[in-house]
């Protein structure tokens, strides 16, 4: 008798949790995004005569829509700006697909987002400014695409932003200041783009910091020895700039340090490694 009353709770329960459903126009969002990335010819498609809470890659809590992931599922198409409508997403996760087009610039209306994750598709134009409007943001990760253009002057806004991975985009310009201010940030990868300036004695401040990869790119000027001031600091790469002068001792032995640079006509040399009893910060006057 027991086992009959607790089976037929189970079977009401997983019932209602099917019936469980979201708003019309978030239900509206996501019919949108489906058809704009091709969803006929998704791996994982969705079947929209089905209960939300059935999709693929849809997350459900409260009747409100807050996580997407639909990584290397085969997203052919663009990301419709409607997708920003979804007020309640702590998730956006499209790794690996073919998406196109730009990367919606009032996506900070996602204020609610923790983790974007938009790496290792087709998309272009530059990361927006909106983006620093998003408060809780921890992981910003677009590696492997076609972005241009500046960092966003307020980046350091993201006052809990632990992640950055930018790599193999055609990024240009100067860190901005508000950077050296994310004292949470633990990676800084954006190597192979097309950045250019100093590396500022600031960097200190990045005291959560673990890995640093600037390799390939266009900087020039002295590596603060400073850095070395980064007690958790692990991985370092920041071969093939234009940096000059030395590289204190207890930098160049850190995981993946590569001596090697580019001259400004693409000539490769390597700096020279100091050994100081001065100090850290005598080095650096």
């Amino acid at each position: 008798m027991m086992k009959n009353v607790i089976a037929l709770f189970l079977t009401v329960s997983f019932s209602i949790s099917l019936l469980a459903n979201i708003s019309n126009s978030e239900r509206d969002i996501l019919v949108k995004l489906y058809q704009k990335t091709n969803g006929s010819q998704w791996v994982v498609k969705w079947d929209l005569n089905a209960p939300v809470s059935t999709w693929h890659g849809v997350k459900i809590e409260n009747e409100q829509v807050i996580g997407i992931n639909l990584s290397d599922n085969n997203l052919v198409g663009i990301l419709p700006i409607e997708i920003t409508n979804l007020k309640n997403l702590t998730e956006l996760n499209l790794f690996k697909n073919q998406i196109s087009g730009t990367i919606p610039q009032n996506i900070g209306k996602l204020k609610k987002l923790q983790e974007l994750n938009l790496s290792f598709n087709k998309l272009t134009g530059s990361i927006p400014n909106s983006i620093c409007k998003i408060q809780h943001l921890k992981t910003l990760i677009l590696f492997m695409n076609n972005l241009s253009g500046e960092l966003p002057g307020e980046i350091g806004n993201l006052k809990e932003l632990e992640v950055i991975s930018l790599f193999n985009n055609q990024l240009s310009g100067e860190f901005p200041v508000s950077l050296y201010e994310l004292k949470h940030l633990k990676e800084l990868s954006v190597s192979s783009n097309e950045f250019s300036g100093h590396i500022s004695k600031n960097i200190e401040k990045l005291v959560s910091l673990e890995k640093l990869s600037l390799f390939d790119n266009k900087m020039s000027g002295q590596i603060p020895f400073n850095i070395a001031k980064l007690q958790n600091l692990e991985k370092v790469n920041l071969a093939y700039n234009s940096f000059s002068g030395y590289v204190p001792a207890i930098l160049a032995e850190k995981n993946g340090f590569n001596l090697t640079m580019r001259s400004e006509s693409g000539v490769a040399f390597k700096l020279e490694v100091m050994n100081t009893s001065k100090g850290i910060l005598a080095a650096d006057e």
